[in-house]
């Protein structure tokens, strides 16, 4: 997805040994790329310290000891594309065979990611795409069909404040291209005239940083007295508003709720938000699986490399215990259906 509570250095675990120019006139069958002694992936988060990204990594390692791969994750150190720019320049001069990547903006990653493919660097975008310049990447591993979440928040917020009343998003950056595509998505859904009386008051943006995403969300509840509602499509966003909600003591039941209280629901992974969940700051949210994206990504940048698949509409590829994924159109594969989190199953699951 998704751009998303801050657990330094969980994703950052730069490898030195695992990027370096493998020696090319010893080919071996151990080869998934087919060049050098072993396929060399690197991941490209948004940026380092986020535990959602954390997940995504666990899910290319796992791949990658299946493959005989080797996998580091180079994470810049802040959410915006000129430092993605600078960490890809880095892993393809280490000499990267396959580069996943979660988008920080939709073009201004083009000239690098061109640069990359010239010299045998096959690029797969995870969780967020290059949005409208698909051509400069390989294929794209996204976690649903992108035109079905924004509807989902929606129908999420509905059913939480009777379906009216004033909310508002908080997101993750200004350019995020799956923020963007997910809250232009909602506003469509919002003309729905069953949602006239929801009524959409602000969108401000917490740059996928814990601190000003917290500013954000105080000042929302400074300026909107009459808040009925945020919904945060990003997991740091998520956090951060739950935890000032908490502290407000204006969620639903809480000390100081105006009325009925503010409700918070969003796009989070639940061990984030298992304990406002019990305590009700909470009471529902979604998301998929960011650890199978992670798997997807590099079971198909292998295929690829190797060109075992090509990425065009319709064709199918198989990941080992994930069964079949098909591609749609401009090479995307999606992961699955969104999953709702509350009481009654957050305790099940541990991501």
């Amino acid at each position: 997805m998704l751009r998303t509570l801050i657990v330094a250095g969980a994703i950052v675990g730069i490898l030195a040994a695992g990027c370096g120019p493998a020696p090319a006139d010893k080919p071996t069958s151990e080869t998934p790329g087919g060049a050098g002694s072993k396929l060399r992936i690197v991941f490209v988060p948004k940026s380092a310290g986020n535990p959602y990204f954390a997940e995504v990594s666990k899910g290319l390692e796992k791949a990658a000891k299946e493959l005989g791969a080797t996998v580091e994750t180079q994470a810049p150190t802040t959410a915006d594309a000129t430092s993605q720019v600078t960490t890809i320049k880095d892993a393809v001069q280490r000499g990267c065979d396959l580069l996943v990547i979660s988008a920080n903006a939709p073009d201004t990653l083009n000239d690098v990611l061109d640069e990359a493919r010239k010299k045998g660097v096959t690029v797969v975008t995870v969780d967020s795409d290059i949005t409208g310049n698909e051509t400069h990447r390989d294929a794209s591993v996204l976690p649903v069909d992108q035109e079905k979440v924004g509807p989902a928040l929606v129908e999420s917020l509905a059913s939480l404040t009777g379906s009216e009343g004033e909310f508002a998003i908080l997101s993750a950056a200004t350019d995020a291209p799956n923020q963007n595509k997910w809250i232009a998505g909602m506003k469509e859904t919002l003309k729905n005239p069953k949602y006239s009386k929801l009524k959409l008051v602000d969108t401000v943006y917490g740059d996928d940083e814990m601190q000003k995403s917290t500013t954000e969300m105080e000042a929302l509840l400074t300026k909107y007295p009459n808040l009925r509602a945020v919904v945060s499509p990003t997991s740091v966003g998520m956090g951060a508003a739950a935890q000032v909600l908490e502290t407000s003591g204006r969620y639903p039941g809480g000390p100081k709720a105006n009325g009925t209280g503010i409700v918070l629901t969003g796009l989070a992974t639940p061990n984030q938000l298992k304990k406002a969940v019990e305590k009700g700051v909470v009471t529902k949210f979604h998301l998929w699986s960011p650890a199978e994206m992670g798997e997807i990504a590099a079971h198909l940048g292998s295929m690829l490399h190797s060109k075992k698949v090509t990425a065009d509409v319709g064709k199918t590829f198989d990941v080992p215990g994930m069964g079949t994924k098909t591609f749609v159109d401009k090479g995307v594969v999606y992961v699955g259906p969104l999953t709702t989190f509350d009481k009654s199953n957050i305790a099940n699951f541990d991501f």
